[in-house]
């Protein structure tokens, strides 16, 4: 059994921060000695949107955000980042007091949730925890023998339990979304987009998660909303397809037989 020898002895956590209020954003910045915990401010930003390009730039280590900003959905914010960053430490610095949010919030993986206005002691409190955690996260790495190594499945369990949460709520709104805008052209950027993940990471859960691509999810979602309008006798066949988000009358029909096993003119007819 050998030590890794990757292992750093030290290093600089980044730093993120995220909030509508400049004089926050400022205080944060400047006030906090964040040298003592070995941070450093990576950057800002104002809204949802620009944090969220903030993170994939940078890849902070530690991301202090309000919940309730222009641009943004709390709640899927953090299950994306928890998600796609599950050793990100997230701390929730918010003047938003509903409970049922605090409790959703930290089921989602996020490590300390604080309201404004909070005392400074809170503050180092929480990116003093938020750092040890960290730097447990960087001990060393024990290696074994080729027929130790047996342990590692676990461990790899383990770590897709840790964010299980966060991915089921992603899924669960990425499904939603599908279906109440299945009609429109609908891309699989559009829905990462909405959940705050990227692209590759959504394809990745859902395919986990449903066992079925995007393409066929939407088409999924498509078919049981035209089944529902075949059942109206006044819309032709070539309406249908039109209001559930075909172009193509052909590739209606094509995509319909194969995933219902005839065509819409006979379900129709059996319907």
């Amino acid at each position: 059994m050998e030590v890794a020898e990757s292992y750093e002895e030290s290093r600089m956590y980044k730093v993120a921060i995220i909030d509508d209020e400049p004089l926050i954003v400022e205080g944060l910045s400047k006030t906090m000695e964040w040298g003592k915990w070995d941070c450093q401010v990576a950057g800002t930003a104002s809204d949802g949107k620009e944090g969220m390009k903030l993170i994939r730039e940078k890849r902070p280590d530690i991301v202090i955000t309000d919940i309730n900003m222009p641009k943004m959905d709390g709640l899927r914010m953090i299950a994306g980042l928890k998600s796609e960053f599950p050793d990100m430490q997230l701390i929730i610095l918010t003047g938003y007091r509903e409970f049922e949010y605090a409790r959703q919030a930290i089921e989602l993986g996020v490590a300390r949730f604080l309201l404004k206005p909070s005392k400074m002691n809170e503050l180092e409190e929480a990116v003093e925890a938020v750092t040890k955690r960290l730097d447990q996260m960087q001990m060393p790495v024990m290696t074994f023998a080729p027929e130790e190594a047996a342990g590692t499945a676990p461990e790899e369990e383990a770590e897709t339990e840790e964010n299980s949460e966060a991915n089921s709520f992603i899924v669960n709104n990425a499904l939603e979304y599908i279906r109440t805008n299945s009609k429109e052209k609908l891309r699989l950027s559009d829905v990462a987009d909405q959940v705050y993940v990227s692209q590759w990471h959504l394809s990745k859960l859902l395919n986990k998660h449903t066992g079925k691509t995007f393409s066929d999810i939407l088409n999924g979602a498509r078919m049981d909303r035209s089944k529902e309008l075949l059942k109206d006798p006044s819309l032709r066949i070539c309406d249908v397809a039109e209001m559930v988000g075909f172009q193509d009358l052909a590739h209606f029909s094509r995509v319909f037989k194969k995933m219902e096993g005839m065509s819409a003119g006979e379900y129709r007819n059996t319907h």
